[in-house]
């Protein structure tokens, strides 16, 4: 799951990001407006929900709210804001804000928020997800492959590994560049090694093989990456 998290303050945002990272989340923290718009026009970077402060830097949050939801996105949205009036809840709400939480709050309430936005979301993630003959199980953080047999094997993933492979499986048969799938799998302020995304599909590849799957992520040199696989 990726979060946009927009918080100009640097010490609520560190502590945000960290609660976040440590519930596995992905979170790519920005602390201007500007820079959070250039984030959601970014066609590749698929967010599962979005943390907007009120008061930011260029573009405020309650403007990023009205410029997603004129452009037809439904990504959801927590606000975050000191302002308490009733007045200010509903000018929030009124913009496209899913939920309000006022400042300060606790980061157990934080979280039992995002948990309560992603039940409520039209995206909301299944429990799994089924392409060919492979299945991600989130609850388990497992693919499943079943052979032509009907026989199923269970091959535990790393979190790194999981989310690559979910990737793939969302984009089946389609070209991904290395670009965009480091742009998908790590926060966009991760030092960028060349041979990441390389070697990670290569780790993919060797556990896909030791279930009989016989090289599914094709390299096409010069291009990019594609999952093989008949849905």
């Amino acid at each position: 799951m990726r979060v946009l998290l927009v918080e100009d303050e640097p010490d609520l945002g560190a502590a945000i990001k960290r609660t976040l990272n440590q519930q596995k989340y992905l979170v790519d923290w920005v602390m201007d407006g500007n820079e959070a718009w250039a984030y959601l026009e970014n066609s590749w970077t698929q967010y599962t929900l979005a943390i907007f402060d009120w008061m930011l830097p260029g573009i405020s949050g309650l403007e990023l709210c009205k410029r997603l939801r004129s452009s037809k996105n439904p990504l959801p949205v927590l606000m975050l804001t000191a302002k308490d009036r009733m007045e200010d809840k509903v000018t929030g709400l009124d913009a496209g804000a899913d939920d309000y939480l006022v400042k300060p709050f606790g980061m157990a309430e934080l979280l039992a928020r995002l948990r309560a936005l992603q039940r409520r979301s039209p995206n909301f993630q299944p429990m799994e997800l089924t392409v060919g003959h492979l299945t991600l199980d989130y609850g388990s953080s497992t693919i499943v492959s079943q052979n032509a047999t009907g026989e199923k094997q269970v091959i535990p993933l790393t979190h790194k590994e999981f989310q690559l492979l979910e990737y793939f499986m969302k984009h089946p048969n389609q070209i991904v560049t290395t670009e965009q799938i480091r742009n998908q799998i790590w926060e966009v302020s991760a030092e960028p090694i060349s041979n990441v995304v390389a070697a990670q599909i290569r780790l993919l590849r060797r556990k896909l093989a030791s279930s009989g799957c016989s090289n599914p992520i094709e390299t096409l040199h010069g291009m990019g990456y594609r999952l093989n696989l008949t849905p």
